[in-house]
């Protein structure tokens, strides 16, 4: 029995959208799929519809370096609205709750320091967290809010940036993965005696991808042109592994990774970046300037985690 031929194009490689407000993460890579003609696609890191900013779309082989792409740090930067709660925690929700407080600058920067390093956040309602089987914003729609449990978040930068006005506030965040914005927006709000919401939202930065690389949507292709754009416009895969530390490897080497084999820490000694971690880190093992695949560095011993 013959299998069905993938439909599309096989390419690899990532594509760093500049989201623009009103899709959801999927409906850009399922826009950004037709456009090339790819067989395969999937996105490092999902944007509510309200966000704008970086989006990057991993095809092909690419796709086996979303994790560690979702595991750098990701740079954003959001206004609060002060004096309303939403259902959503952002502009696109219902209003549930209002005050008259609006914090002055000073209870704001007072507040900010328990928003930072590693916390616990309740994530929004509106979240694709399952609960017993079943998405939270499904459940939230139908008017069965669920219960959500608080989580570790790690926030390493949360400032004021500019106060437009009292009701306003315009923060930048550096975070790990799993942080919701709009919690962090509703917890401050809270914090200072107010109420709020994220009324505007943009992503700066998504591990080693930074605005300068983003193309908006609308400029993939021009509007009279039927053909598949072109896979020039893709960074190569490894550009993701950019943040993780580099390790030079001979032929053997290579060969024995390939074959699953771990290699000795000692047998790399003079070669093991400074930056790596020996205590369960990872490297980017590389052979004449290409990269072979990613290392768990433990025990001491470097373990192929995942060859490309």
């Amino acid at each position: 029995m013959s299998r069905r031929k993938p439909r599309g194009r096989p390419l690899d490689g990532w594509l760093i959208i500049d989201k623009p407000q009103g899709l959801t993460s999927t409906d850009i890579v399922n826009r950004v799929r037709r456009i090339f003609d790819a067989q395969k696609a999937g996105h490092g890191g999902t944007l509510d519809p309200l966000a704008t900013g970086l989006l990057p779309i991993a095809f092909g082989a690419a796709t086996k370096t979303v994790p560690y792409v979702m595991d750098g740090t990701k740079l954003y930067r959001f206004t609060l609205r002060f004096g309303e709660a939403r259902d959503t925690d952002d502009a696109d929700g219902q209003v549930i709750e209002t005050t008259d407080v609006r914090p002055t600058d000073d209870q704001i920067r007072a507040a900010l320091p328990a928003f930072q390093g590693d916390i616990m956040q309740v994530p929004p309602i509106f979240s694709a967290i399952k609960v017993a089987g079943e998405r939270a914003y499904d459940m939230a729609r139908e008017g069965r809010a669920p219960v959500l449990e608080p989580r570790p978040a790690r926030v390493d930068r949360f400032e004021l940036i500019e106060r437009p006005d009292a009701d306003h506030a315009v923060f930048e965040v550096a975070s790990g993965k799993g942080v919701y914005m709009r919690s962090l927006a509703r917890d401050l709000a809270k914090a200072c005696g107010s109420l709020g919401h994220i009324a505007v939202l943009r992503r700066l930065r998504v591990g080693p991808f930074l605005e300068a690389n983003a193309i908006p949507l609308d400029k993939l292709r021009a509007p009279e042109d039927t053909a598949p754009a072109s896979p020039n416009l893709l960074l190569p895969v490894e550009t993701a592994l950019a943040d993780i530390p580099a390790l030079a490897l001979t032929p053997v080497e290579v060969t024995a990774l390939r074959q699953g084999q771990a290699i000795s820490l000692v047998a790399l000694m003079g070669r093991i970046p400074g930056t790596a971690d020996p205590d369960g880190g990872l490297v980017r093992a590389t052979a004449g300037g290409r990269v072979i695949g990613l290392c768990r560095l433990e025990d001491g011993m470097m373990k192929p985690e995942r060859i490309l």
